[in-house]
């Protein structure tokens, strides 16, 4: 690893020397157990501690099959698909790699009793597989991590939509969070080149994610004037959403849940702005009854920002605590678009708010390949910019997630692989320049 590291590192790259060096037998990365799915057993969601269930550990180099590339990663970053792997909830995630590895021979590989995480990545290529013919080794790279089979016709409109629809690095093996991953090769991406590695290693899940939700035609279709309700605004999501809102001439209504987030936001350059903190919003009475009142109070809030207009769309992704009040809050004819549930799966919501009023909720789930190149091309071209906050080694990944488990970061925290250090990788000095203080918004000073 350290010739392959030297000579990516290299003031002037050799491809042709990359492609030479031999691989080697194994490499470093972070792992879950199979045989350890049940040792927070009995615990609440909150007590379970990925500092106890994440390995850093040598693992095997995987085979490279068809359509496929080995990347050297030097960064990677954390996303709620981590903490839901590390804390094996909703389910243990080695039930995917199972049905997985029952579908090929090749996709047999995948079914272990160690699963590789992550989900991000920024890195070189290393080596391809037959069949792809636009990478090579030495290209320095992002990917995306919608893995699909596109064997059947569903795929072929919307590649989401394939049956065979797989988010890698969580239903699938050899994620992002290690020294080397290995990928289908249409997951990659030209990493932007003023970014740092680990930057540009934490963009490709969150901001692909956002672009479908709010953006796409398969998601709320945002168009210039629309308010749009972004929760956790300076979130790993919502600090996208709310680039986005605003490269696009939307108007972002923002809730946060402290005054420094609130100041992100305006850095961001939005106006409307709720702390849901200070404005002790309760949209439950107790754990089984909604307080529709407070669902009132807090359009009266949102009215009072917009200039007495309700939301046109509102960019959901809490679940279970916030989803009766998105419904509410919609305007008529409006449209709740929802990603996640981090709070809870279980949504509640009052149906006549939604039928009598023509409101549309819209389910989205990351994005397909055209969308996620969009969304990294408004990167590439500094039109929308890294929310990195922090940067953690590899061996403290577990402290990374943990933070990431208990809402304690903004923006997004990443993760160095093979990158000895930040502040590597930039190739685009000048755009850089221009965009700096934007780039560094989020950062937390080490």
């Amino acid at each position: 690893m350290n010739r392959i590291l030297d000579a990516i590192l290299a003031p002037e790259p050799d491809a042709r020397e990359l492609a030479a060096l031999p691989l080697p037998p194994s490499y470093r990365a972070v792992t879950v157990h199979k045989d350890e799915t049940e040792m927070f057993a009995g615990l609440s969601r909150r007590e379970k501690d990925p500092r106890k269930s994440l390995h850093v550990e040598e693992v095997p180099v995987p085979e490279l099959g068809p359509g496929e590339a080995l990347v050297a990663v030097l960064a990677s970053s954390v996303n709620y698909n981590t903490v839901w792997s590390s804390i094996f909830e909703p389910l243990a995630t080695f039930g995917f790699l199972e049905r997985y590895g029952r579908l090929s021979e090749l996709a047999r590989r995948h079914d272990l009793p160690y699963h590789v995480l992550g989900s991000d990545l920024a890195g070189v290529v290393l080596r391809t597989g037959p069949g792809v013919n636009r990478w090579r080794p030495g290209d320095e790279v992002v990917a995306h991590c919608l893995s699909v089979e596109l064997e059947s016709a569903d795929g072929h409109g919307d590649t989401m939509l394939d049956p065979e629809q797989r988010i890698w690095g969580f239903e699938t093996n050899f994620g992002g969070l290690a020294e080397i991953a290995l990928v289908k090769a249409n997951q990659l991406m030209p990493k932007p080149a003023h970014l740092t590695w680990e930057e540009a290693a934490s963009l490709g899940l969150v901001n692909s994610t956002a672009y479908r939700q709010l953006v796409s035609g398969n998601g709320a279709r945002m168009k210039q004037g629309d308010n749009v309700l972004i929760w956790g605004a300076t979130g790993g999501l919502g600090a996208y959403a709310t680039q986005l809102a605003l490269a696009g001439g939307a108007n972002p209504v923002c809730v946060v849940s402290s005054p420094q987030k609130a100041e992100i936001c305006r850095q961001m350059g939005a106006e409307a702005i709720i702390d849901r903190v200070a404005e002790d919003y309760r949209f439950w009475s107790d754990e089984h009854t909604q307080n529709p009142r407070e669902w009132k109070r807090f359009g009266r809030q949102i009215r009072e920002l917009t200039g007495g207009e309700d939301v046109d769309i509102v960019f959901e992704h809490p679940g279970r605590e916030t989803f009766g009040a998105s419904v509410y809050v919609t305007r008529k004819g409006g449209t709740v678009v929802t990603c996640a549930s981090t709070s809870g799966f279980e949504h509640v919501y009052d149906n006549r708010y939604l039928w009598m009023s023509l409101k549309r909720i819209i389910g989205t789930h990351f994005a397909n390949y055209r969308e996620a190149w969009e969304a990294n091309r408004l990167v590439v071209k500094g039109k929308i910019h890294p929310t990195l906050s922090r940067c953690y080694p590899m061996e403290e990944v577990g402290q990374a997630v943990y933070d990431v488990h208990h809402n304690l970061h903004q923006g997004k925290v990443g993760v160095l692989g093979l990158a000895p250090r930040t502040g590597l990788g930039v190739r685009d000095a000048e755009l850089r320049e221009r965009h700096l203080h934007a780039i560094n918004r989020f950062r937390v000073p080490e």
